[in-house]
């Protein structure tokens, strides 16, 4: 690994003073200025209205005259004085400042040679360092390096468990040492981003570059992902589980695109995303288990366009989706399980356009759409099942227009509709099963079906 500052990194413009005579000018300005709004103030408070004339200079007021002269050319000392004294603190802060930089840098540089060294002891001893460095950073781009570096070293290319030649001893002993090392990185990172925003060894509105790394195990429970962007695309979490119970993003930016979740356990459980955005676009989501029961999606977009859920486990049980957008556009459900029982929506807007479901079993039993507006056009759902069974429909609209469903594959039994609308417009194939009320029962109010499932009441 280089070691060396990024150029854009530490590169520093000189200290940029006035020159001096322009500086005192203006000071003497602004004292006059300030002087003469004083004693025009106090004249007018005092309501004088003129001066009286005096012919002759008595010895009082010759003496008087004689202090004026002196206070005026002592106070023109003093602001001299201070102007000097601004200028020495300035080059006195600069030059302390260029000289922590200077062993932050001695510092940098043998702890990432550390980092390359072939001991698995020495290089978690370059990670203890390079954290100890970004804590002590005289500037927020050099605490940031450090982070780079330590995010660079994570996005090493790096072999998995999985992949390991069978009986070879010393190649897993190599990669357990190895293992132990980046989730030193992980840890670390974790519990900076557990500290409060205004602790000094808060790393909360920092970025952190995660592209394609290699995750076969990690706790980031608890951190606080605020401000900032944390990218994790193309990430393979691959196995071993990987915790992000209770962590919070919020603002900034948060990227899994195109990551892949393909074994293991991945934890989202009691996660909270607010405000900013979280994107999950072109993700794949195959074998192992990915949780997000109990998570709270709130104020900015969640975006899941054209993710993969296939051969996998993925659960939004209890889920929150409140105020904000939830995209689904062009997902596919095939070959697994994705829960969405009990899950809430409410108060924003969840698109699934355009999704998938064949092959998989999909469940929204007992979720509630409240107060938010629902969209499932033109999805198709093919093979498999699908299952709103004690589903509430209330508040604003649902809407499956131009839908395809196929027999079987859909099961509305014991759904509520109290209130909004619900249309299925436009949608063809075999109606679910229990959306249509036997005849003699009330028909929902606000519920919207193409007359090809339901002549007599449509």
């Amino acid at each position: 690994m280089t070691a060396h500052l990024p150029r854009r990194r530490t590169e520093r413009r000189g200290l940029r003073l006035w020159p001096v005579g322009p500086v005192l000018a203006l000071t003497f300005a602004t004292a006059v200025l300030v002087a003469a709004a004083v004693f025009y103030t106090g004249w007018d408070l005092l309501g004088a209205r003129g001066l009286k004339p005096e012919h002759r200079l008595d010895s009082s007021t010759l003496f008087d005259l004689v202090k004026l002269s002196f206070g005026v050319v002592a106070g023109a000392g003093a602001l001299v004085a201070l102007v000097v004294a601004y200028r020495r603190q300035r080059v006195d802060e600069d030059g302390a400042l260029r000289e922590a930089t200077r062993l932050h840098t001695e510092r940098f540089t043998t702890a990432v040679a550390q980092l390359g060294d072939a001991s698995p002891a020495v290089r978690l001893g370059g990670v203890h360092a390079l954290a100890g460095l970004a804590d002590d950073a005289p500037t927020r781009a050099l605490r940031q390096t450090c982070i780079d570096v330590l995010c660079a070293y994570l996005r090493l290319p790096y072999t998995a468990e999985p992949d390991l030649p069978a009986d070879d001893a010393e190649a897993r002993h190599a990669y357990l040492s190895l293992r132990e090392v980046r989730h030193t990185v992980i840890r670390l990172i974790r519990d900076h981003l557990r500290l409060a925003p205004e602790d000094p060894h808060s790393w909360q509105g920092h970025d952190f570059d995660l592209t394609e790394v290699t995750f076969d195990g990690g706790d980031f429970t608890g951190a606080h992902f605020s401000g900032g962007r944390v990218n994790f695309t193309g990430a393979e979490f691959s196995g071993g589980r990987v915790v992000f119970s209770g962590a919070e993003f919020s603002g900034g930016r948060v990227v899994f695109s195109g990551a892949r979740f393909s074994g293991g356990r991945v934890d989202f459980h009691g996660a909270r995303f607010s405000g900013g955005r979280a994107t999950f676009a072109s993700a794949e989501f195959s074998g192992g288990r990915v949780d997000f029961s109990g998570a709270e999606f709130s104020s900015g977009p969640v975006d899941f366009h054209g993710a993969r859920f296939s051969g996998s486990t993925v659960t939004f049980a209890s889920a929150r989706f409140s105020g904000g957008m939830v995209i689904f556009t062009d997902a596919r459900f095939s070959d697994g399980t994705a829960s969405f029982y009990s899950a809430w929506f409410s108060g924003g807007t969840i698109i699934f356009s355009g999704a998938k479901f064949s092959g998989s079993t999909v469940n929204f039993s007992d979720a509630r759409f409240s107060g938010s507006t629902v969209t499932f056009a033109s999805a198709r759902f093919s093979g498999g099942r699908v299952t709103f069974t004690d589903a509430r429909f209330s508040g604003d609209r649902v809407a499956f227009t131009g839908a395809r469903f196929s027999d079987g594959t859909v099961d509305f039994s014991q759904a509520w509709f109290p209130g909004g609308t619900v249309d299925f417009t436009g949608a063809d194939g075999v109606a679910p099963t229990g959306l249509v009320p036997p005849n003699g029962s009330p028909f929902p109010a606000g519920l919207t079906l193409p007359r090809t499932w339901d002549p007599a009441r449509s």
